[in-house]
């Protein structure tokens, strides 16, 4: 939750100190969620060696704090649901990248593809191509994931 947070703030502060620069080419909600995925995907690159350190590191004061990251918690998914949800997000963050950021704000944020490809900075067809490509591979991992969950 304090991610969260922390992020928002670095979202609105960004926002304040940039809108003079803001040539208003796109909506200015487009304009937020550019800012707001350029600041999630920079948070998390930072966590993620931060973790690498953690790893081949000493014991930080963050132990804890890279202990839950590394759990599957969210509030509203129930127990029974909850370790196929922590394996669909789990294949979700092995898309690259662009694949990640097209598929969550198409399937989860329900966003047009015109909006993704402003959003994204990307062609429509850019977009569409992402889209299926990350649908395609989210479907082949999680058929071998849940075969072998089968299997066991």
């Amino acid at each position: 939750m304090e991610d969260a947070e922390e992020i928002t703030q670095d979202v609105f502060v960004q926002v304040h100190n940039s809108l003079d620069s803001f040539k208003e080419n796109s909506s200015l909600k487009t304009w937020i969620y550019r800012i707001t995925i350029n600041k999630s995907l920079d948070f998390i690159k930072h966590k993620n060696s931060v973790k690498r350190f953690f790893i081949f590191g000493k014991k930080s004061e963050n132990e804890k704090e890279l202990e839950i990251l590394s759990n599957f918690e969210h509030p509203g998914i129930d127990l029974v649901n909850k370790e196929n949800a922590a394996i669909l997000f789990k294949v979700i963050n092995e898309l690259t990248e662009n694949q990640k950021t097209a598929f969550i704000l198409s399937k989860f944020d329900g966003l047009s593809n015109p909006e993704i490809s402003e959003i994204m900075n990307v062609s429509i067809s850019s977009v569409e191509s992402l889209v299926f490509r990350a649908k395609t591979t989210l479907k082949e991992k999680l058929s071998n994931k849940f075969e072998n969950y089968r299997k066991k």
